[in-house]
């Protein structure tokens, strides 16, 4: 009888992690660059596909079934990846999913729940078992996006330079982060993906966790996510879970700050594949 392929994929704009399955069972993983199919023309996608899956795959026979989720695979962008995969594997499968349903299904399966992503940004969804039911919309780091890395960092350099922090926690971000409001400025307004740069300046609330301030600071930024984004859904019965790496790592405030908004914590992953490849038959080999 013969084996059934499929391939899944969690995809990022900077990274894409890949895994195949052989008759439901873990065959293969790796990991290429991103792909944001919404800041790309389809000849571009279908070169980095391309380059990547043929180095790879080229040792398996032909895939039978694909499902990529990625970040920026809505409407227009997630038909562009679609028509690449399938110029790619015209015999093949293809479905192209958001980042958000990635989560979903990793974390719930088939069950109902609220799903949320708090990583560099942030998202949340409530989930009915199979698709998503309701979506408040992120509005990114600017206008939203709360609890996320970026504007934690956002946050956290603001109460830094605007001295609203023990000047004992400002003087070690000055010399450990970022050391005047020029450089800042210069890195935020002036520079690339400013989004990735203040989602770094978490790696500096978690080595100095021990600090009463810091420990507020976060639980509070996680309390007006769930009052600007979970408590739309009207669900205090649901369990909220999570994936992305600021849940995982700073997953006793976010328990703090579920607590406090009336809710309580399901799951948290740090990355959705894992339960992916529970959702679609992997099982660890």
């Amino acid at each position: 009888m013969k084996n059934k392929y499929t391939l899944v994929a969690d995809g990022g704009s900077t990274k894409i992690d890949w895994a195949l399955l052989k008759d439901e069972q873990e065959a293969l993983r790796f990991s290429s660059p991103g792909i944001n199919p919404a800041l790309l023309q389809q000849s571009e996608v279908m070169e980095l596909l391309n380059k990547c899956l043929t180095l790879e795959l080229n040792s398996f026979s032909a895939v039978d079934e694909i499902y990529f989720y990625g970040a920026g695979c809505r409407g227009k962008s997630a038909q562009i990846m679609h028509d690449a995969f399938v110029s790619l594997y015209p015999t093949t499968k293809v479905n192209v999913h958001t980042d958000l349903l990635a989560a979903a299904r990793a974390l719930c399966g088939d069950e109902c729940g609220l799903v949320c992503i708090l990583g560099t940004g942030s998202n949340s969804c409530l989930y009915d078992g199979k698709d998503i039911a309701h979506n408040v919309s992120p509005l990114g780091y600017i206008l939203g996006d709360e609890g996320s890395g970026a504007v934690l960092g956002k946050r956290l350099a603001g109460d830094v330079f605007k001295q609203q922090l023990p000047e004992t926690i400002c003087e070690k971000f000055r010399r450990e982060v970022c050391p005047d409001i020029d450089t800042l400025v210069q890195r935020v307004y002036r520079e690339p993906a400013p989004n990735r740069y203040l989602a770094t300046f978490t790696e500096f609330l978690g080595k100095h966790i021990q600090y009463a301030e810091i420990q507020k600071f976060i639980v509070e930024e996680f309390v007006r996510f769930f009052e600007r984004n979970v408590c739309v859904y009207k669900r205090p019965d649901l369990p909220v879970n999570f994936v992305g790496s600021i849940a995982w790592f700073f997953k006793s405030q976010l328990e703090e700050a579920a607590s406090h908004s009336g809710f309580r914590i399901g799951n948290v992953l740090r990355s959705p594949m894992e339960g992916l490849l529970r959702y679609h038959g992997g099982k660890e080999l």
